[in-house]
Order: C-alpha cells, then structure tokens, then sequence
C-alpha cells in the first residue's frame, strides 16, 4: 500500500512589500510608483541588518510589531520600508527626509498611511494595537 504525503501550502496572499535604500532611491521610487489605488503604509526607519539588529532602538523594537500586524493587512495594498541611512545621516539636520515635505520625519520609526493623515511615531510604532488600526481602518 502507498502511503501519500499531503502537504499544506498556505495560499494566503501577503501585502506587498518594498524596500527603498536612502533618500534618491525614495524619491525615484515614488516618482515612478502607481498603487492603483490601493493602500499603500510608509515605515521610515533606520536600515534593518539581517539580524534583525540596527542602531536605531526603536525601530528594532517597532519592526516585529508591525511584521505581526502586515500578517493580517490588505493583501491589495503596500507596505514600503524605506531606510534613512546611517546615524549620522540620519543625525544630521540637514538630512532631507527632516526637509521633505511629503515625509515631515522628526523621529524613528514612523510610519504612515502614504498621502493621508494616519501617522504613528517612534514608541507608538512599537503598539500593536495602534499599528493595526493605521493599517487596517478604512479611509472615511
């Protein structure tokens, strides 16, 4: 008798996700991007190494937060990490994305709803609950 092995593959589809490295892959990035009109959330953050480490204290407290929460995201909509650089670029008070009018960045980690109002900064990132309602809430 053959024994068949069933296997279980998730079909769940996940938000799709991009990251952007520094302030003119930002800007070239969102000059070319169409979401279609779909939702699309902005985490500014400081780069994330593959160990899940950085020098931004914050942001590696923020980041499985806001993972757990993308689980259970809009599967049509974005999620765009964009990395500030280094401390002291992001240090620096000439560093653009502090300039920048569509970014408004005071603090590490933010994080946005692209062109609208939803905005969570620095500790408030790092809330499960206040992560699920910027990404989840529809817009009124």
């Amino acid at each position: 008798m053959l024994l068949g092995i069933i296997r279980k593959y998730s079909t769940k589809k996940m938000v799709q996700t991009h990251v952007i490295q520094g302030y003119e892959k930002f800007q070239e990035f969102f000059k070319n991007f169409d979401s279609q009109g779909q939702k699309v959330h902005v985490l500014y953050s400081s780069p994330r190494k593959p160990d899940n480490t950085s020098w931004c204290t914050y942001c590696v407290r923020a980041w499985p937060v806001i993972d757990k929460e993308l689980e259970g995201t809009d599967p049509n909509s974005h999620f765009i990490r964009v990395e500030v650089g280094d401390m002291p670029i992001w240090k620096d008070p000439n560093c653009p994305f502090r300039h920048d009018p569509k970014t408004k960045l005071r603090v590490l980690p933010t994080l946005v709803r692209w062109q609208g109002p939803q905005r969570l900064e620095g500790e408030q990132c790092d809330k499960a609950d206040l992560v699920n309602m910027l990404l989840n809430e529809d817009d009124d």
